[in-house]
């Protein structure tokens, strides 16, 4: 058991999160931390809950967190979160892309405003983190993780335009990892029924989704906590992209 957590010690690294303020981010940013690592919470709109998050982290290890905001519609987030990190940290070994966006767009509904903002922030702020990242990632030989979604692979009926962020997501995962690699490996979880969506209170809806998971119930942020962990450890894995769904997408 010890040399299992020796492998999978952050101690020293500087990870970056986007969106970690809440939800599955918060989940990341603690279980990284709890790792050793030094964290760069990324938020947007959630100050608050970001402020309070690094101040539960820093009273465990004071000096280990640093925040930053930015809207990642701004073609100027990149290089705002980046340098934070760096200019906070010295370094950056890890960067995550959690942040997301996602609502219903039906076919014959759908507006300019909302393809801008899910493909910017689920494909477009993930491609120009990277590449911003990429020069300090490659000194430290670090890696990239993005949070993609099993509905890159079976779109979900109503969201053709988040769909297909998240595929484009995919697909970049795949193309970043040949064009960083050797030195930054670049992998991919994609979440099933892990958090229901805020205002989601359909319980037959609900049911039905739990009826095509092989398991049976819904996942807990900790199981994505526990695929990062084993990702941001294994040495020789990039270029995958790994489902955390209960089997959901195995039925389907």
């Amino acid at each position: 058991m010890a040399s299992q957590d020796h492998h999978q010690s952050l101690e020293g690294r500087v990870v970056l999160v986007t969106g970690a303020a809440r939800r599955i981010g918060a989940a990341l940013a603690r279980g990284v931390h709890g790792r050793g690592a030094n964290i760069v919470i990324h938020f947007g709109g959630s100050r608050e809950a970001a402020g309070s998050l690094a101040a539960e982290l820093d009273a465990i290890r004071p000096g280990s967190v640093t925040t930053v905001q930015a809207d990642l519609l701004d073609a100027t987030a990149p290089d705002t979160i980046v340098d934070k990190a760096v200019g906070t940290f010295g370094a950056l070994d890890v960067l995550i892309n959690n942040a997301s966006t996602f609502y219903p767009t039906p076919i014959g509904s759908i507006e300019e405003g909302a393809w801008s903002d899910l493909i910017g922030t689920n494909l477009k702020a993930p491609l120009f983190l990277a590449q911003t990242a990429a020069p300090y990632l490659r000194q430290r030989k670090g890696s990239i993780l993005n949070l993609i979604d099993i509905h890159a692979r079976h779109p979900l009926p109503d969201h053709p335009v988040y769909s297909a962020a998240k595929a484009g997501l995919a697909a970049l995962t795949l193309a970043l990892a040949g064009d960083l690699g050797p030195e930054v490996r670049v992998n991919g979880i994609a979440p099933g029924a892990i958090l229901w969506p805020e205002g989601d209170q359909d319980p037959q809806a609900q049911q039905t989704i739990l009826d095509q998971t092989y398991l049976g119930r819904t996942g807990q942020p900790q199981d994505i906590v526990d695929c990062a962990l084993y990702l941001l450890s294994a040495g020789y894995v990039t270029g995958q992209i790994v489902a955390v769904d209960g089997g959901r997408s195995i039925g389907w």
